[in-house]
């Protein structure tokens, strides 16, 4: 096996996964279809969420990367050329349809392709399944005549919850993710918030590749892009973020890598060497690069849902910055507000912002603004936070910033 053990920087470690984010440099002047693929590309994925009390998280975080990008082009993607889909992860999720033989592989195998950290939901999707079989077949039935939402299908009546847990709604919602997990029905559009769903067999574009991948290649291909859209990771971390709970032999996957020469072992100063961290071949060029003069800092707004932040372990390790969704929170249990952002400056997030967005007077609403312990109080950093807010109101379609007094003290000059 390789020994190679690469050591770097903390300061390095974040600014690389940062630059595999997307969320270094300059964004594109006029973002094209191909910039959104190769965010999503390169992400693995972008979650998919449709609150817009801003924009929907998805929205937010294609424009932290690439700018004012056009909404109809995602659409177009998804909807028309379908070179992107929609599928759980296990959140729900914007993939790219290059990736289906990875997809189709655990679909292949679901539900036994659930690894032991979704608790006993392997165990509850079999009795699901084999209770229901019935519904199963009627569902596939009408879907054969056409596309429908969840409300047209004819055993639809609305529960409180599903009796198996998986899905608020009914059996039928219930039964409908089941068979989005194993590949017999895909979202093919939308309509307002609601899903319409489809045949993957008839949705499915005929030039996509249908290869099949055995388990093992499966995992060897997921840790590879996992690993590389993170910068450096740990098993752990690998698990929790491409694809989600679905690596059944990591520890033996990363060995054989590791013994390929595909990915390294890589210590990172100050975190106590408790880690065991990886790093991808390929990108240890560029994680050598990082403490150069030539690596360009930007200042962002990151959706609630970013992948740069979806583990608050991850995040709080690299990043010294503890994320929780506040908005699940009782109002009174609140300490930032309800739709927060975090504000990402170089490789350090340096604040929050609450943000909502009133549509009907066109203005972004700036609920209140916090600092980090230790965040840069000049005034050239306050005033980038101020561009920022004011290039994402433009990119929402609000006509005016307006600023509560909740500001903190050093960036008041910028942000009134």
């Amino acid at each position: 096996m390789s020994e190679t053990v690469i050591s770097t920087s903390l300061e390095s470690a974040r600014r690389l996964a940062v630059t595999k984010q997307h969320l270094a440099g300059n964004v594109p002047q006029k973002p094209t279809r191909e910039h959104i693929l190769s965010v999503v590309r390169d992400l693995c994925y972008v979650q998919w969420d449709p609150i817009d009390a801003v924009a929907p998280s998805h929205v937010i975080s294609f424009w932290s990367r690439i700018g004012n990008f056009r909404l109809s082009d995602l659409d177009g993607l998804l909807w028309e050329t379908k070179e992107l889909f929609l599928h759980w992860t296990p959140i729900a999720s914007i993939a790219l349809m290059e990736d289906l033989p990875i997809y189709a592989s655990m679909m292949k195998r679901y539900p036994e392709s659930l690894s032991d950290s979704w608790g006993g939901q392997k165990k509850r999707a079999r009795a699901f399944l084999a209770a229901h079989a019935e519904l199963r077949r009627r569902i596939l039935s009408e879907l054969k005549r056409g596309p429908l939402e969840l409300s047209e299908f004819g055993d639809y009546v609305r529960t409180k919850r599903s009796t198996d847990g998986w899905s608020s709604g009914s059996d039928v919602s219930a039964m409908l993710f089941h068979l989005l997990m194993s590949g017999d029905v895909m979202i093919v559009g939308h309509r307002g918030h609601q899903n319409i769903w489809g045949l993957s067999a008839e949705f499915l574009p005929p030039q996509v590749r249908r290869q099949e991948l055995t388990e093992e290649e499966f995992e060897r291909e997921a840790a590879q892009r996992a690993i590389r859209a993170l910068g450096t990771a740990t098993p752990r971390e690998i698990h929790l973020y491409f694809p989600r709970g679905r690596y059944l032999n990591l520890k033996k996957t990363l060995a054989q890598l590791q013994e390929a020469s595909a990915i390294h072992r890589v210590h990172v100063a100050d975190l106590g060497g408790r880690d065991e961290r990886y790093v991808h071949d390929q990108d240890v060029p560029l994680l050598e690069s990082m403490s150069a003069d030539g690596w360009q800092p930007r200042m962002t707004l990151l959706a609630p849902f970013d992948t740069l932040i979806n583990s608050t372990g991850r995040t709080d390790r690299l990043f010294g910055f503890h994320y929780i969704h506040e908005n699940f929170l009782p109002p009174n249990k609140r300490k930032f507000g309800t739709y927060v952002h975090p504000i990402l400056w170089g490789d350090r997030l340096i604040g929050r912002v609450d943000l909502l967005l009133d549509k009907k007077n066109e203005k972004l609403l700036v609920k209140s603004v916090h600092a980090e312990r230790g965040a840069p109080g000049d005034k050239d950093v306050s005033s980038k936070i101020g561009e920022t807010i004011e290039a994402f109101a433009g990119f929402l379609g609000a006509k005016k910033v307006a600023y509560s007094a909740r500001v903190p003290t050093a960036w008041k000059s910028s942000l009134r």
